[in-house]
């Protein structure tokens, strides 16, 4: 390695060029100190300019969600049971042969049309039967004549008694004689009293005022006792819709609930009141009849199905908006806050639900504060910040 060497005079000294240039290395050694010296500057920099700004930020909270609650209480519900069921007469009367029988001559009722009680609904022949009353009239006249007969012949007798033409034990005889015939005349009479009243049976009948439902004879027709029903009616033309309902719609229906009725396809609908709730409840369905009496109207047609609406009264209970009814696979339930507001899961049992919210039948005694949205996104034991709203708010 070369170094130049300039001598600088000045005075008795001479002073070395190559003395007062540090050489090489020296230089690196300074460069590379001066960049650590950079570095760590740079380095207390910006973990100071970090420590600054996360200093304001206080010691880290844990998040409390915000959830809506409701204290529902105890409101009065109107009872509303929706059912269906099928239309029919209330008082059905099947009507046949109730007589001897014999060929049908005429039919004078179509369905829908309305009797009166007794009216002659079908003509039976009755030809023979007439011809055997006829001989029963001439045999009531014949012991009628037989009675006359001893009766004088008797009045003859209680003349000569008197008079010692006669003993008094011819006298008994005729009396008998007279009592025998007056006992005769009775059994022609009855005999004929009966011939008549099975004539009159041979016509088929109306058993009451009512509204023929159907016809299942014919002119030309051989009917007797066992050919039937050949005639339905409705007494009165009453309807009524029989209303399957569950064990426990039934439990709380009392016969006078008000109800409306309307049929299938139909637009129209009816008021109908309740007159009879079933006694009984079948056992493979768990089920019972409400029966709802309704009037007569051609729209209500016997055989036919219908939705119907039943107001069974009123009862207190909590009423809670849809949103804070859940559900799963143990039934339905609600979130409710404790003491320390955290959530709590409450399992419930809903009546009927309608615009103004869902009743509680069971579960809730309405002074718990319920969460009214977001329960779908809590878990039991979840710490919450209540906002309690009013119910309808």
């Amino acid at each position: 390695m070369n170094y130049e060497t300039k001598t600088i005079s000045g005075g008795d000294e001479q002073v070395l060029l190559d003395d007062l240039t540090p050489p090489p290395s020296n230089r690196r050694r300074n460069i590379v100190i001066a960049a650590i010296i950079a570095v760590l500057v740079i380095a207390i920099a910006v973990y100071a300019f970090g420590h600054k700004k996360a200093a304001p930020a206080g010691p880290v909270t844990e998040s409390v969600p915000s959830v809506t609650v409701v204290v529902p209480g105890r409101q009065t519900i109107d009872r509303t049971i929706s059912t269906t069921g099928t239309l029919a007469a209330r008082r059905e009367m099947p009507v046949g042969v109730a007589g001897e029988g014999g060929m049908v001559t005429r039919v004078l009722v179509e369905p829908g049309q309305w009797v009166a009680a007794g009216q002659v609904l079908a003509m039976v022949d009755r030809s023979v039967q007439v011809q055997t009353a006829a001989s029963l009239a001439a045999s009531v006249n014949v012991a009628r004549s037989d009675e006359s007969i001893a009766q004088a012949e008797l009045d003859r007798a209680q003349q000569l008694v008197d008079r010692g033409f006669i003993s008094k034990a011819d006298l008994q005889r005729k009396a008998a004689t007279r009592d025998a015939a007056a006992a005769r005349v009775k059994v022609a009479q009855a005999t004929l009293a009966e011939a008549r009243a099975r004539n009159g049976r041979l016509d088929i009948r109306a058993p009451a005022a009512g509204l023929v439902l159907t016809r299942g004879v014919e002119p030309g027709q051989i009917v007797s006792s066992g050919s039937g029903v050949l005639f339905r009616m409705a007494m009165g033309g009453q309807m009524e819709l029989r209303a399957l309902m569950s064990e426990s719609d039934l439990a709380g229906l009392r016969a006078g609930a008000r109800a409306t009725v309307t049929p299938v396809g139909s637009t129209q609908s009816f008021a109908g009141e309740v007159w009879q709730v079933s006694p009984i409840i079948d056992p493979a369905t768990r089920q019972g009849i409400a029966r709802v009496a309704l009037s007569y109207n051609t729209a209500l047609r016997p055989g036919g199905f219908a939705s119907a609406t039943i107001h069974g009264g009123s009862s207190a209970a909590p009423l809670l908006p849809e949103s804070a009814v859940q559900s799963d696979t143990r039934g339905n339930f609600v979130y409710i806050l404790d003491a320390a507001n955290k959530a709590v899961r409450r399992d419930i049992v809903v009546g009927q639900t309608t615009d103004a919210g869902v009743s509680v039948k069971s579960g809730l005694a309405g002074t718990e504060r319920v969460v009214m949205a977001a329960a779908a996104f809590l878990t039991p034991g979840q710490k919450v910040k209540p906002v309690v709203q009013k119910m309808g708010g």
